[in-house]
């Protein structure tokens, strides 16, 4: 499966950190593709380096504006013209959506993705790995928007939490064989 991952370009604590090389390694170890933003630097350039040493193959798609920071051992690397040119190639490359911890370029990527699956522009899963409880205030939010009519599916439907790597792993692996089942 490829799996887009949207996260931090930022050097972060070891509590966030930690969680996100795991789920790198189990992604590497099971088999699957990385897409992800391309980048070098901080919390992506780590997931990249992690999903890599445990056998994933790496697909980077990096933005001009960026391509100092791009990554240079991947198996593929595009440089998209924009930023809404990146998002677009990184859904369409992209199976399943996997969201680690990360800042404001993280969360419009997110809400994005999520708002094109409300539309049914994609059916991919998204799933948001939930370390240390970062994603929680998304979560009650969602959930209110969901209770007082702004979702027009059930807010299961369209994003999933997961407590760990493994837990995300195994969501989107199950999504995918109820998708080809």
């Amino acid at each position: 499966m490829n799996i887009t991952v949207f996260c931090s370009a930022n050097e972060l604590d070891e509590r966030y950190t930690g969680p996100a090389l795991e789920f790198a390694r189990l992604l590497g170890e099971r088999g699957h593709t990385l897409v992800w933003g391309g980048s070098n630097a901080g919390l992506m350039g780590q997931v990249a380096d992690r999903a890599k040493a445990a056998g994933a193959r790496l697909v980077g798609i990096n933005v001009g504006m960026l391509s100092h920071r791009a990554y240079q051992g991947a198996d593929e690397l595009i440089t998209a013209v924009d930023l809404a040119t990146r998002k677009a190639q990184l859904l369409a490359r992209g199976d399943a959506v996997v969201v680690l911890v990360g800042g404001l370029g993280t969360l419009d990527e997110a809400t994005e993705v999520v708002e094109l699956k409300k539309h049914k522009q994609h059916t991919r899963p998204v799933v948001f790995l939930d370390t240390d409880g970062f994603y929680e205030g998304l979560r009650l939010q969602l959930g209110r928007m969901e209770r007082e009519g702004f979702l027009p599916a059930a807010l299961d439907t369209l994003v999933r939490f997961a407590a760990d790597g493994a837990d995300a792993l195994d969501q989107l692996e199950q999504a995918a064989e109820l998708q080809l089942g």
